[in-house]
């Protein structure tokens, strides 16, 4: 019987023109578009596995995911002649065989997320699916004084979407900053993992007090009442990205399974 092999992918993809990543009855997930793919090169059914499912419209830098095949093939076929399959919107980064206890979403510590807000009185045209946008004048200062009170380990039931099926509201968020440059406002987040909806309605948070509708300690109120219905309304997922996935260093993955693609890049 042939040995079966773990190969690691990173993937980039625009989340447009999905409906997220998981697999769908009408195939329009990235999921079903890496695997059909997948399976021309292994020349066989393939079934992958995500560091984090990303809903729709949501785009990605990094996406790590592992799939096991039989099929024997050189690193270069998952990459190259994986592409050629995929849709233009979707391209496969690079390639590494990982030992059989790696996994993609289980094995992972950190997700790394970037969402991109145009602050401007008029709508994006050309950045249009690409960043969210927001019309009144926003007081980074504000958000930034704001966004201290979610660091560390919390229940974030208040950002969680009604249909969220984690058996725990608990998520350690290690990191968020708000950064601007020129109309744009970068807000970075790095938790152990999110909630579904969670980053979106954080957003959504920090857009109301950057507006001046909520006073800066109004968020750790919302914080600390769980409730969802005193937050603000859910963002739209056009500017936001995943841009890495953090592994322990034994992982063979580029940069030792750390930030792959930094998200200062987005505000070159």
């Amino acid at each position: 019987m042939p040995r079966r092999r773990r190969i690691a992918l990173g993937l980039e993809y625009d989340g447009r023109g999905f409906t997220g990543w998981q697999t769908q009855p009408d195939r329009r997930g990235v999921q079903n578009a890496l695997e059909a793919a997948l399976g021309i090169i292994a020349d066989e059914p393939v079934t992958s596995v995500c560091a984090g499912r990303t809903d729709s419209g949501v785009h990605a830098t990094v996406q790590v995911v592992h799939f096991d095949t039989a099929a024997e093939r050189p690193l270069t076929a998952w990459v190259r002649g994986v592409n050629s399959h995929l849709p233009h919107t979707v391209s496969a980064l690079w390639a590494r065989e990982v030992p059989p206890d790696f996994h993609a979403r289980f094995a992972a510590r950190a997700r790394h997320y970037r969402y991109l807000l145009l602050n401007r009185p008029v709508r994006p045209g050309l950045l249009t699916g690409r960043v969210g946008w927001y019309h009144r004048p926003l007081d980074a200062g504000r958000m930034r004084r704001a966004a201290q009170c979610l660091l560390g380990s919390h229940d974030f039931s208040a950002f969680r979407a009604a249909g969220c099926q984690a058996a725990s509201p608990i998520r350690d968020l290690r990191r968020v900053a708000v950064e601007t440059r020129h109309e744009l406002i970068a807000f970075d987040f790095e938790a152990n993992a999110f909630l579904h909806h969670m980053i979106r309605n954080l957003v959504g948070a920090l857009v109301y007090v950057g507006s001046g509708k909520w006073p800066v300690e109004r968020l750790a109120d919302v914080l600390r009442g769980r409730d969802r219905t005193r937050a603000a309304p859910t963002f739209a997922p056009d500017g936001l990205y995943l841009c890495g996935v953090e592994y322990p260093p034994k992982w063979p993955l580029p940069g030792d399974g750390r930030i792959i693609c930094r998200p200062e890049t987005h505000l070159g």
